[in-house]
């Protein structure tokens, strides 16, 4: 029997989208306010969804303690209170839009946990803007 099972967790963070390549009026036109050189920052709500087999012997997919302390240790540590664009190795060559970021957790995340899980990340960038990975 195959059941999801869900955690939230939160990490406040700051970013600046641009191309490296693009001028200034470029990156304008395509980021807007968001390509300010002195950055931005979000409230990023996460939602991870884990879907595995039911242990019969736990009665869980996964001990929601081992889930919670491996998304405090891999992803709110290493980017709550970052720069983005400064402070990560993810990103100092990726453009740190809301679909990398998902994609970057669901990677670490799919990594950690292995192929006995599937794993699907939700990230809210503001409350009414999301993006999910896998789609």
């Amino acid at each position: 029997m195959k059941v999801a099972v869900f955690r939230r967790a939160h990490f406040n963070a700051a970013h600046r989208l641009y191309n490296s390549d693009w001028s200034y009026a470029q990156n304008m036109d395509v980021f807007g306010i968001c390509t300010s050189p002195n950055f931005h920052g979000h409230n990023y709500e996460l939602e991870v969804k884990v879907v595995g087999e039911v242990d019969p012997v736990t009665g869980m997919v996964i001990n929601l303690k081992t889930l919670s302390d491996l998304i405090k240790m891999e992803i709110e540590d290493r980017f709550d209170h970052k720069n983005l664009n400064l402070d990560t190795d993810e990103f100092k060559d990726l453009n740190p839009t809301a679909e990398n970021i998902c994609h970057v957790i669901w990677q670490i995340l799919s990594n950690k946990l292995g192929e006995a899980y599937e794993v699907t990340v939700r990230l809210y960038e503001t409350p009414r803007n999301y993006v999910e990975f896998p789609a």
